[in-house]
């Protein structure tokens, strides 16, 4: 209690009444009496002795996006994920998975951004599974702390994939005529209009093996002597997380609330923080009644559609 330029004999409230009290009790004191008389009636996050666990969730082909439809990138989840880091008090920061993978540096891009957040802050990250976390998915759980999986999630496919298909032949027989002008001699590498070549597939394969060995690497640093074995992890096979757990690739079973109740007590809140749409974004889906496409996108979200399903597919969704 601190009293200043008052009158000899002055009481705390008669200071307090003259404007002279700067703070009784501490301003701690009464916020959390203030807490405490309004707990019934305050947001559960805001309630004493609720620890506070904010969610990100992470769903979807990671990469594929189209002008109205963003997906799972790292400008997506930037300002979700600062948010989530940001909130005070907070006891862990928690990220729901549900991604087959995709685009091997948006996968490393958004794997990075929660490291840094997590060191930065000083804040346990935990990874809870729902239906797969595969490829890009499984390499973003690896920047948790603790990886969580239902019994039936699909974990793994630590690999690195690349698919086309070849017209060479169709135009042929149409008659069609590919002309390609370019400079420089591998620009036009892989064109799916044009026989195949035996140097441009050795040029990808080694591609790939390059982020492949990365990605190995991530996967040892991150789970370290949680991996039992070393054999058939690292050749794109896929499990369920029951087998997982065996292999050491997640840590535990279960669900995320059951188990933050479990760490954390009975009393968690769990914000989940989504992700903000910018006022460009906000206008154009009121202008179509709350997100329907406009007929410029239909093209564009018809083939991200397909690629996305083609991806899930690998894993039998």
């Amino acid at each position: 209690m601190t009293v200043a330029s008052g009158q000899a004999g002055d009481t705390p409230e008669r200071a307090r009444t003259m404007g002279n009290v700067r703070e009784i009790g501490g301003a701690g004191g009464w916020l959390g009496a203030a807490r405490q008389t309004l707990a019934p009636i305050l947001p559960k996050r805001l309630r004493p002795g609720t620890a506070v666990v904010p969610v990100v969730r992470l769903n979807g082909v990671i990469g594929v996006s189209t002008p109205l439809r963003p997906g799972v990138t790292l400008a997506a989840l930037t300002r979700s994920l600062d948010k989530a880091f940001a909130v005070r008090g907070a006891k862990a920061v928690a990220i729901a998975i549900n991604s087959p993978g995709g685009a091997a540096a948006q996968s490393h891009l958004i794997f990075r951004r929660i490291r840094q957040l997590a060191e930065e802050k000083e804040i346990p990250v935990i990874a809870a599974v729902e239906d797969v976390a595969a490829s890009g998915g499984y390499m973003i759980a690896c920047a948790a702390d603790e990886i969580v999986c239902d019994p039936a999630s699909i974990v793994g496919s630590i690999g690195v994939i690349g698919a086309t298909f070849g017209f060479d032949k169709a135009i042929e027989r149409l008659g069609i005529e590919r002309r390609v002008y370019t400079a420089g001699e591998n620009k036009s590498s892989l064109d799916p209009f044009q026989p195949e070549k035996p140097e441009d597939v050795a040029r990808i394969k080694a591609i790939q093996q390059e982020i492949h060995t990365m990605f190995i690497e991530l996967v040892k640093t991150r789970r370290g002597d949680k991996l039992t074995t070393e054999q058939n992890l690292f050749t794109g096979e896929y499990w369920t997380a029951t087998t997982a757990l065996g292999h050491g690739l997640i840590d535990r079973l279960g669900d995320l609330r059951s188990y933050l109740r479990e760490r954390f007590g009975k009393e968690v809140a769990t914000p989940v923080i989504a992700p903000e749409r910018g006022f460009l974004m906000r206008k154009l889906a009121g202008a179509t009644g709350g997100g329907a496409p406009l007929p410029g996108t239909f093209a564009e979200d018809a083939l991200s559609a397909l690629e996305a399903r083609a991806i899930w597919s690998r894993y039998g969704f």
